[in-house]
């Protein structure tokens, strides 16, 4: 089955992990209206069950119809023997990209990015089709940010992991997320420098509703594109808490309105509400107002 070329500048306010080696699940998986799903062949894999999970992936790709949801795989890590078949599976399958699991360097990035090129040509694949993300789940892949995310023109972004970056610092979960904080806002820093997106981990704890919610809230206000999830029952919140609000949809429009009748006038700087303005202001309004739009939310005439 044919999907659409997949685009690197796209909503993904959720995505939601699930085993590749489950059938039962991944043949549902885009009822649940996950803006992305990450088909799993790391962590939720047994070691002897990989090419089992390979073939049950593989298959759902060439005949499952996934609609506009996106399809991103997570293959083993590089310090495996599993990586390359996981790539001519997602490749050959017609995944829209790969995420690939504890990225260090942009040594990691490159050397994925050439087999994913020499398979698109094996398999007769459009080359450059295949996207690719990165996920950061150590001190050096923080530090490293900014290369890795710059190391290929396929990259559309990356995400921190949580539990194994807890691990390697020696923490565990604390209140307001602040043993992740630092390298949240680093990782952060790197996305927006290199204009990728930008995804938090996944929050451990599905039974701690308020607690999901908290730190969904701090992920928007610190300046994430969208959150790792695990559960369907977390989609809703995650993709209301990320799009703009009505109060933030009409300061935009105002601005919007603003400015295009201040050019006319030959004026750069002037004030909306109050506030003093810019072309800064204008070009946030403008992401606002297609985010809006994007997340089905925008009834405005702009």
């Amino acid at each position: 089955m044919t999907r659409p070329k997949p685009q690197k500048k796209r909503l993904r306010r959720t995505m939601m992990f699930m085993n590749a080696q489950s059938p039962g699940l991944i043949k549902d998986a885009y009822i649940y209206g996950a803006d992305s799903i990450i088909l799993d062949l790391e962590d939720a894999v047994a070691e002897n069950q990989k090419d089992a999970a390979r073939f049950s992936l593989y298959n759902a790709l060439q005949s499952i119809d996934y609609g506009q949801t996106e399809v991103i795989v997570r293959i083993n890590g590089l310090d495996t023997p599993h990586w390359r078949e996981d790539i001519r599976c997602v490749v050959a399958g017609g995944a829209d990209g790969i995420r690939i699991a504890k990225c260090e360097s942009a040594y990691d990035v490159k050397t994925v990015d050439k087999y994913v090129t020499d398979t698109e040509k094996e398999f007769g694949v459009e080359e450059g089709r295949t996207l690719l993300m990165a996920a950061l789940e150590s001190p050096m892949g923080i530090l490293n940010a900014y290369e890795i995310v710059t190391a290929s023109p396929r990259m559309f972004g990356c995400a921190i992991s949580g539990g194994d970056f807890r691990k390697c610092m020696h923490v565990r979960i604390e209140e307001a997320g602040i043993e992740m904080f630092v390298a949240r806002g680093q990782m952060l820093l790197a996305a927006r420098a290199a204009g990728v997106q930008c995804f938090d981990t996944m929050f451990p704890n599905i039974d701690d509703t308020e607690g999901f919610q908290a730190e969904v809230i701090q992920n928007r206000k610190m300046g994430f594109d969208g959150k790792s999830i695990v559960n369907p029952r977390q989609i809703r919140f995650v993709h209301e808490t990320f799009a703009p609000t009505e109060k933030e949809i009409a300061y935009a429009e105002k601005l919007v309105r603003s400015f295009n009748q201040q050019v006319k006038s030959g004026v750069g700087v002037y004030t909306v509400d109050g506030k003093m303005v810019d072309i800064p202001f204008f070009e946030d309004a403008e992401r606002v107002i297609a985010l809006a739009k994007a997340c089905g939310v925008y009834h405005g005439d702009l």
